[in-house]
């Protein structure tokens, strides 16, 4: 399964559209999280990176940097939107 088809990508901007509709497009089984350094962008990934280590220890950096608030109204990842596009097609082979 090609990366692009486990990762759904949209803009942080679609997150002011959809304030009035509610929660965003996010299919069952998965979750939306925000990934950036200067600007953040918004990802679709399923529920079973959870259980990746790789995934943990990024849940653990994100933790750390941003303990339980996070400035972007979800989940944020503090990496690269290229590091963790590595990391996600590498747990989506596993």
């Amino acid at each position: 399964m090609a990366i692009h088809q486990i990762l759904r990508r949209s803009l942080s901007s679609e997150k002011k559209r959809s304030a009035s509709v509610g929660t965003l497009d996010v299919p069952k089984g998965h979750l939306a999280i925000y990934v950036g350094e200067s600007e953040m962008k918004r990802l679709i990934v399923p529920l079973s990176f959870l259980n990746h280590p790789s995934f943990q220890d990024l849940l653990s950096q994100a933790e750390e940097e941003f303990g339980f608030h996070h400035p972007m109204g979800g989940l944020t990842i503090p990496c690269s939107e290229n590091v963790f596009i590595d990391l996600a097609s590498r747990l989506a082979k596993t």
